[in-house]
């Protein structure tokens, strides 16, 4: 399970994700969540289960949300099967 963080900066808000060394920067909390939100979304989409923890600028955890992977694709009944074949009269 992914974890992702959104915590309070000195002059701003940051994403961090365990084990990526790249944190995001943002100037507000609102959109520091919608990108911890998307990034997650894009986690389940590609099968994997993360958690979002929001922090006050307190440092006191003010909600945690887990995030589910999506289920993979349903293959088609009809795409599965193999194309009938249609004999010509002899």
């Amino acid at each position: 399970m992914r974890r992702i963080a959104v915590t309070a900066l000195a002059d701003g808000w940051k994403v961090t994700v365990d084990g990526v060394a790249n944190d995001m920067v943002f100037r507000s909390g609102r959109q520091a969540e919608r990108a911890a939100r998307k990034l997650a979304d894009r986690l389940a989409r590609a099968g994997l289960e993360s958690e979002i923890r929001l922090y006050l600028k307190d440092g006191s955890l003010a909600a945690k949300f887990i995030c589910p992977a999506a289920p993979p694709p349903a293959i088609r009944r009809d795409a599965a099967r193999p194309a009938a074949r249609v004999l010509a009269p002899a």
